[in-house]
Formats: structure tokens, sequence, C-alpha cells
């Protein structure tokens, strides 16, 4: 649902204006990219990422230091390798927007593969909803698309500035996922879970010192959101974790469900928060590249630490 509580579709007639046709302009190469052969796609996915690694001085910048910051036995050599690669993925990730805003899921079940959807219809029995935490990896926005195929969901999305992209962000998550919820609307949070849906929620990006502890990821301090807690114990709802990956071929993309996580909430949300920041960990070992390293995953610090990414600080 929306910030105003609405599930209905958006109209898009309401952005007719000029200063939307830059965007609308964007909207309709996405459309089209989303129709090419899927190995076209990962190539013009891995040159966008190749050119932004040159452009995007800022974010390479972010990149470069939380990988620094997360793999200090890293050479510079293989440091340089491993943020490259992670622009690459990035690009291949802005194709798969394209294809999960324009194409049907099941137009990709040759290419995924799933483990431990058991987990999730056991979870999802018990009648007290689902709790599916995840991580910003680049392969976030399919894999939620190509979960759909297999059990349906509710997703959470953060709303975007641009009132049009917003709304074409919204309608095309709608017509694959039951409910969207911003995920500052939390009433339609605990709704979902009370209506015993499995919520799909990833906890993993800075959001402030408010509502947050500093719990370690990588072994650095890190704000964590503790409403991971919070919300399972709301309603007695039982928490799994699901990753998502691109294959290293490039070939298709597996998904892994965990089974539920044991004595989750603790009662302790520091130990709840490190115990997620561990699962996020785990999950980013596997597939370094994959992971959104471009957030600024450390923005928030403790009073009187600088920031990791102020480039007078030696970052």
């Amino acid at each position: 649902m929306r910030q105003d509580g609405s599930s209905e579709f958006v109209r898009l007639r309401q952005f007719i204006g000029a200063r939307y046709w830059p965007t609308w302009a964007f909207i309709l190469l996405a459309r089209v990219a989303a129709r090419l052969p899927y190995s076209w796609q990962v190539r013009l996915g891995a040159g966008i990422g190749r050119l932004s690694y040159y452009l995007a001085r800022w974010r390479r910048h972010v990149c470069e230091v939380n990988l620094r910051l997360c793999f200090p036995e890293l050479d510079p050599d293989a440091h340089r390798r491993l943020v490259r690669r992670t622009f690459v993925s990035n690009g291949i990730g802005l194709m798969e927007v394209a294809i999960s805003w324009n194409r049907d899921p099941q137009d990709f079940r040759s290419r995924t593969s799933i483990e431990g959807l058991e987990n999730l219809q056991a979870a999802v029995a018990k009648g007290k909803g689902v709790l599916l935490v995840a991580a910003h990896f680049t392969t976030l926005e399919i894999g939620g698309f190509l979960l759909s195929q297999f059990h349906p969901l509710a997703v959470t999305y953060r709303a975007h500035g641009n009132a049009l992209f917003d709304a074409v962000m919204f309608n095309c998550r709608r017509r694959l996922y039951p409910r969207v919820i911003e995920r500052r609307d939390v009433r339609g949070m605990l709704r979902c879970l009370k209506d015993g849906l499995a919520v799909w929620y990833a906890p993993d990006q800075d959001y402030g010192a408010r509502r947050a502890v500093f719990a370690p990821f990588f072994g650095v301090k890190a704000a964590t959101i503790t409403a991971t807690s919070r919300y399972a114990e709301s309603n007695n709802s039982p928490v799994l974790f699901l990753s998502h990956y691109r294959r290293p071929d490039n070939s298709g993309y597996h998904l892994r469900i965990s089974p539920q996580l044991k004595d989750f909430p603790s009662g302790d949300e520091r130990e709840d928060a490190i115990r997620i920041n561990r699962l996020v960990e785990e999950a980013v070992r596997r597939q370094p590249d994959q992971y959104l390293w471009l957030h600024k995953r450390f923005k928030t610090r403790e009073a009187g630490d600088r920031s990791p990414y102020d480039r007078t600080a030696g970052g």
C-alpha cells in the first residue's frame, strides 16, 4: 500500500507536463531494453556498469571506501578488481529492473532455481504472516520478481522524489505483488503480517541513528534499524532470510530461503541486529560483487566519529 493507504494503481495521465518528458523517455527506453534477448541485456548492462565506473566518481569513491573497510585483507589489485566487478553488477542490475517492471516472471522460469521454498510455505502455514528478510543486492528487483512466480508476497519500497518515476515503480510492482508498502508505512506492514502474508523486507541500509543501534557489519560499526525485531514480535511472525544471486556465468538466478530463525526476536534488539547483520554478511561473502556497495552503509557515526567517506579523513 502507498503512504496514503491506497493499493490502487496510480493514473499516469496526470504526468504529462514537459518536466516529466525526460522521465518518460527513460521509461520508454527501459521498456525497449526489457524486450531484448537476455544475453544482449547482460552485455548492455555490463557496458553501462563499466562506463559508470569512470563517470560516477563519487559513487566509485563510496564503493572503494566500503570495500576497503569490509575486506581489508584485499591487496590493491584485488580491491580494484572487486570495485570494477561491483560496477558491472550494478549495470546489469539496471537492466534487471527494466526486466522486472516490464516482463512476465514466467518468461524467466527456465533461468531460475530455488532452494528452501518449503521453508517459506511451512512458515506461511502458521497463519502469523512471515517476515522475509533480504538484503540490498544488485539482484534485489529481479529477486522479488522471480520469487513471485513461486509464492505471493508483499514488498516494501522507498518512495522516490520524482513523482512520475515513483508512480511507475509502484504500478510495476503492484502488478506482481498483492500489496506494496512504503517503508515508513508501519501500519501497512503490521496489517500485512496480521493478514498472514509473507512480507519481503530489507533492513540493511543506513537510515540514520533514530530507532537504530550500532552493530558490527564486517567488523565495522553500522547503524542498524531495530524494526525487524518489533515487526516480528508484533504478531509472533516467523522470520526467514532470503538471498538471491545472479549465476557467475550470467545464465540465470538462484534463490535461497533459509529455515525459520530460531529464538528471534530474542528480547534484545542489539543482539537481534547483530544477528541480522551476520546473516547479510554471510550472504554477501558468497557473491561480494553483487552487493550494493555504492550505498553509504557507514554514513551514520557515533558521536565524535568522522565519516569514512570524507575525503579529508583519508577515505
